[in-house]
């Protein structure tokens, strides 16, 4: 079973909430079996089971870790997501090399309460999806393993069992009234862990240095595993520069080995600093020496200085920097929250390709593979517990968000990525409780405060929208969603400088729109001379729903990606404008699932990522690259947006995004001349051009430069002239195939036969025969309930290598089919 040997940080031992360091770890992602329902006990996992007899059922699945049970029906659009109980079980042969050593299981995470078994003994539960625990099974292991059961029903294997339970709740956190599935699974990574007898539990590193980088300190504490009590040992720890050069060395005797140690304190004249343009990390080197064996181990750490100015803005080193910032969630087309770490890096990566330098992890602790990606990228965090929403709970409630809180500073405490714990999110935000008491929620709010600053004094404490609360936090984000839930997005400047004035120290997390990928307007600021303009922007209960209220775009605009990448243009224009401002998070990266949102677009999605579920790139996405990069480059709008309209003659407009200092346009071969970019210059910093399109096929071309190189885009797309009516009919055919894989594509024509491209009709697709429709994506593309983009839906079909016919249904026209 033991197929690699790496150094990993382990966290959380069941019921002491220790850490451990891992001298010998394995991912166990295979032999899996999983059952989406509960059990009548423990027994029914590992009984016997003779073929065709009645103890085989119910049926179990094969599948591999992490996985998610609500891989595919978080956006199922005709169910409510199942959130109940589920199990996995696996059969391990255990070959621990360490004479005395422990055998552990790390979780790291799984969702919400999870329970262990080895047999039928039960080793370990934890309640939170969001952070680390471990499960020691050394003991049940060698129990079981005297059994004859080991021997002849396992043939030498242990049977292990994981219960996970994601029912709904009230006293625990996060609420099932915040704005994303509470999902369930082994989702995150499942170790395999071999010790010595005493290993570490926790390795705290505070690296810490002034403002100019003249002076740094480090300071190594240590908490040990010890569950034999042993009393002695040595240490013996490196530090290495991030050149890979030894610069220091130490080695230590330790007598009595319980509480948190000090092993190491020492300065280091001008540190090679962390910065989010060069990351640089020093490696802490450790060896635990004792009669138990040697345990070894790492550390990464970075030497950076933080502060965030009391009225003004960030520095990091000593210098402004403005944060340029998105928001993450753990959500992922055809696995929910099972992202594998390929899927991870490739999600890290494209924020650092976009220009971000922060993030704010919303809403609970994100994965270790995260947090190191953030280390190395050069990426700010900003990470919270999942304390949000629904009001405050009882004693239960209020022990979770302790524990939360603790473990997840203890386990990302030497990350230099990190610069803020959240407390708390939308906490003004009541429902789950008939009591709703805002001086309880401060009393807690302060509580929580003062706990991470004991656990931290290093980094500052933050919450968003929660304003009876801002004041005992370090630094504050108020809710402002100019130009969605309310106003312009012109009012932003203003209620963005009327909030600063309020707190004393300002960041603005939590800013955008949703869009529907592949839809596109030729007007899309229509909807605004509906608006209510001038006010406050601050989102306020009831402003997220599509029905009822006061007009807003959240509710009465076209949800196009044109008018999403208008609102986010104008904010970036205006956030390089204002000289005291710390930062802001644009929210969220990437579409994600949420059950509170059956009635978008794409049912059950929160639709305002600048990605979709799957990483397909949005426009928005170059938007923020025209900003926020160094790298050359220039994007002209409509890469996905197939037919233009509009009168015969008549000019349009064509906007570049780019981070070039000039660029020519060209329209069908002929130059349309060239523009500076100007980033106060709206739309598109000046790049934009009203262009005389001919009926038909356009191909439209830009040369943008900047210093000696050059870079350049194209598209191609049709211009229709032709006008319509009411949506009369559908056409169904298939588009493209690739392989086994088919995409067939629907279109609303009226009754001239003319294609109807503003038409959002829902859109339904079915399927009969021998392939199967690649829905449950949560994407435009990828749903077999979605509203039409122009006009169109489309979806692809896995053939399997046989006959299919595919359907559309939409309410008021009559079906179509086609076969496959």
């Amino acid at each position: 079973m033991l197929k690699q040997v790496r150094y990993i940080i382990l966290v959380t031992v069941l019921l002491t909430s220790k850490l451990l360091f891992a001298q010998q770890s394995t991912r166990l992602n295979n032999n899996w079996e999983f059952l989406r329902q509960d059990l009548g006990g423990i027994w029914e996992a590992v009984r016997p089971v003779g073929v065709g007899n009645p103890e085989a059922v119910p049926l179990w699945q094969n599948v591999s870790l992490p996985h998610c049970v609500n891989a595919l029906d978080a956006v199922d659009p005709d169910v409510n997501y199942y959130q109940g109980p589920a199990w996995y079980r696996t059969q391990l042969a255990i070959n621990n090399p360490y004479k005395t050593g422990r055998t552990i299981l790390h979780f790291e995470g799984a969702g919400q309460k999870t329970e262990v078994y080895v047999y039928t003994t039960k080793v370990g539960a934890h309640i939170g999806g969001y952070d680390e625990w471990t499960v020691d099974i050394t003991d049940a292991v060698a129990e079981f393993q005297k059994t004859e059961v080991y021997k002849k029903q396992f043939k030498g294997k242990v049977p292990v069992s994981i219960r996970t339970d994601n029912t709904r709740d009230l006293e625990m956190i996060p609420s099932d009234l915040s704005d994303f599935n509470v999902y369930g699974g082994i989702y995150r990574y499942l170790n395999l862990v071999y010790t010595p007898a005493l290993s570490v539990d926790k390795m705290f590193a505070r690296a810490e240095v002034d403002p100019q980088g003249k002076l740094g300190k480090l300071t190594v504490k240590a908490r040990f595993y010890n569950p034999k009590g042993m009393s002695d040992a040595s240490v013996q720890m490196k530090l290495i520069d991030p050149t890979g050069k030894l610069v220091y060395k130490s080695e230590k005797k330790l007598n009595g080995l319980s509480g948190d140690l000090d092993l190491w304190s020492l300065e280091l004249k001008k540190p090679q600093r962390w910065s989010t343009d060069k990351p640089l990390q020093y490696t802490l080197n450790y060896e635990i020496i004792s009669s138990a064996g040697n345990f070894k181990g790492e550390e990464k750490i970075g030497f950076r200085n933080i502060d965030f100015v009391e009225k003004g803005p960030f520095n990091l080193n000593g210098k402004r920097l403005l944060l340029r910032g998105t928001h993450r969630h753990e959500d992922h087309a055809g696995v929910g929250s099972a992202m594998t770490e390929p899927m991870v890096r490739q999600e890290m990566q494209m924020m650092k390709d976009m220009g971000v330098n922060f993030i704010r992890l919303g809403h609970y602790q994100q994965s270790r593979i995260v947090l190191n990606l953030c280390d190395s990228l050069g990426i700010l965090v900003w990470e919270e517990i999942p304390w949000c929403r629904g009001g405050l709970g009882g004693e239960i409630y209020k022990q979770q968000a302790r524990r939360m809180l603790n473990n997840m500073i203890e386990q990302h405490y030497n990350h230099p990525s990190i610069i803020i714990w959240g407390l708390g999110n939308e906490n003004d935000w009541p429902g789950d409780f008939p009591e709703f008491d805002k001086e309880k929620i401060r009393t807690f709010m302060k509580e929580l405060n003062d706990l991470s600053h004991k656990l931290d004094a290093s980094r500052y404490t933050a919450i968003r929208r929660c304003d009876f609360c801002s004041d005992i936090v370090d630094v504050y984000s108020p809710s402002i969603w100019a130009g969605w839930y309310r106003g312009a997005y012109t009012d932003y400047k203003k209620a963005t400088e009327e909030e600063f004035a309020k707190v004393k120290r300002f960041i603005h997390v939590e800013w955008g729109g949703d869009s529907h990928a592949l839809r596109h307007s030729e007007n899309p600021d229509k909807a605004l001379s509906k608006i209510k303009t001038g006010g406050s922007a601050d989102e306020r209960a009831g402003d997220a729903s599509l029905y009822g209220g006061a007009a807003r775009i959240s509710k009465d605009g076209d949800w196009s990606e044109s008018y999403v990448a208008n609102l986010i243009d104008w904010h970036l224009k205006e956030q390089e404008n204002m000289p005291w401002l710390s930062g802001t998070a644009y929210w969220p990266f990437k579409d994600f699932s949420t059950a509170i949102r059956p009635d978008n677009p794409v049912p059950y999605m929160n639709q305002k990522g600048v990605v979709e579920r799957d990483f397909t790139k949005k426009e928005a996405y170059y938007v923020f690259q025209s900003y926020w990069t160094e790298k050359p480059m220039a994007h002209i709008y409509g890469h996905t947006w197939p037919v233009r309209w509009g009168d015969e003659g008549e000019e349009k407009m064509v906007k570049v995004y780019s981070n070039c200092t000039d660029a020519e346009i060209f329209l069908n071969g002929k130059s349309f001349g060239t523009k500076k970019r100007n980033s106060q210059d709206y739309p598109s910093a000046g790049l934009r051009w009203n262009l005389p399109f001919v009926k038909g096929e356009n191909t439209v071309k830009v040369i943008a430069k900047k210093g000696k190189e050059t870079v350049t885009d194209e598209i191609k797309f049709i211009y229709q002239t032709d006008k319509w009516g009411k949506p009369a009919k559908l056409v169904l055919k298939k588009i493209d195939q690739q392989e086994d894989i088919a995409t067939v594509e629907v279109m609303l024509y009226d009754e001239k036969n003319v294609r109807c491209l503003d038409a959002i009709n829902w859109i339904n697709f079915g399927l009969t025969g021998d392939g199967k429709l690649i829905d449950n994506q949560g994407t435009s593309s990828g749903s077999r309930k979605v509203q039409a983009y122009n006009g169109r839906a489309i979806i692809k079909v896995k053939l399997n290598k046989g006959k299919s016919v595919v359907s559309v249904l939409s309410e008021g026209l009559k079906t179509v089919f086609t076969e496959l």
